[in-house]
């Protein structure tokens, strides 16, 4: 099927799963980027429907309370585009209604995200992608989203032969719940409780103090499914079923933005220059790369944030062409939410 709906120039918007962390997102980058929908309908499951949200509002939908309404196939009529953040089960039960309702779901889950008729788009290496879709278009992992937005600038200047990446993911890449349980356990452990005594609810082990290297399930090769994600999205994304990846994904004990920690060989020579040159001029990454003052991208500082950073920008001499980089990025925002409107200001006329 080839997608022939025209998309209107002031579309109708629903936020698919508007009360957790990245709905409640969704509202706050549609206000911040203005984008210009004429209606926004806030969608949820049966137990949220009746809640109210605050929206300081966008386009020509003015700034309010909008209480959420329960999420059915019938939601979506007369909708252009659907902004998903409800789970995987929830965007293939609804997948059928949005698309046969002349919507474009721009799904944030793992659902579709490898299918070969589905689009994975990271508007700053793929833009084109998005306008190939077929009434679905797939939003990446939160940790693949930054780590090609910083690769782009740098592949454009020699192929890339292999990543080796090493994440330090925030909690709210767990969802509301867990980043609520990250305060609670660290309030519980600095007033003395027992490991024992912790809720542990979000998390295979206690996330403050502590890291855990464990993100997802674990695969029959002992990576986990994070990990995973990670390699297939890259090259998806990148369009290069030749670029190796091997990454090592980590929850630490930091609300919101992930850090990575990346290796990159290259297939020709690159130097730091060209890299800094190359990183300094690309849309939407910030270099903060001061070693000297003290100055590289911090997880704790830029929550909130919509860039891509990049600092510890060096040489790796243990190959021929590689350069090591250090990656922050908040993963609400970018990794999620964000990168979402993007695509979606991509599909406008």
């Amino acid at each position: 099927m080839v997608w022939t709906k025209p998309m209107p120039a002031h579309p109708v918007v629903a936020v698919a799963g508007a009360t957790g962390a990245v709905g409640r997102e969704f509202l706050k980058v549609l206000h911040d980027l203005d984008f210009p929908a004429s209606e926004v309908r806030l969608l949820a499951s049966a137990r949220s429907a009746g809640t109210k949200l605050p929206f300081e509002g966008c386009g020509s939908v003015p700034a309010g309370e909008y209480v959420v309404e329960e999420m059915t196939p019938e939601s979506f009529e007369g909708v252009d585009i659907a902004l998903f953040s409800a789970g995987s089960g929830v965007s293939q039960a609804m997948r059928d209604a949005v698309v046969g309702a002349g919507a474009v779901m721009i799904d944030n889950s793992s659902a579709f995200r490898m299918d070969a008729d589905v689009p994975l788009v990271v508007p700053e290496v793929n833009p084109g992608d998005a306008l190939r879709h077929e009434g679905v278009i797939a939003n990446p992992n939160c940790s693949t989203i930054q780590m090609v937005v910083a690769l782009k600038p740098l592949a454009d200047i020699a192929p890339i032969k292999r990543v080796v990446v090493s994440t330090y993911q925030a909690a709210s890449g767990a969802g509301a719940a867990a980043m609520d349980e990250l305060y609670d356990q660290t309030r519980e452990y600095l007033d003395g409780k027992a490991d024992d005594e912790l809720a542990v609810r979000a998390f295979q082990h206690r996330i403050a103090f502590n890291c855990i290297p464990h993100i997802d399930k674990f695969l029959e090769d002992g990576s986990t499914k994070e990990e995973w994600k990670m390699v297939v999205e890259t090259k998806k994304i990148m369009g290069d079923e030749d670029i190796q990846v091997s990454a090592t994904c980590v929850r630490i004990p930091v609300l919101r933005c992930h850090g990575e920690a990346i290796n990159v060989e290259f297939s020709a020579p690159i130097s730091v220059e060209q890299a800094r040159e190359a990183l300094s001029s690309a849309k939407n990454v910030a270099l903060m790369d001061d070693p000297g003052a003290n100055i590289y991208p911090m997880p704790g500082l830029l929550a909130g944030t919509n860039d891509t950073y990049v600092g510890r920008l060096r040489k790796d001499p243990s190959v021929e062409h590689g350069l090591s980089l250090w990656v922050v990025a908040d993963q609400i925002r970018k990794g999620a939410a964000l990168n979402a409107v993007q695509i979606a200001q991509l599909l406008l006329p």
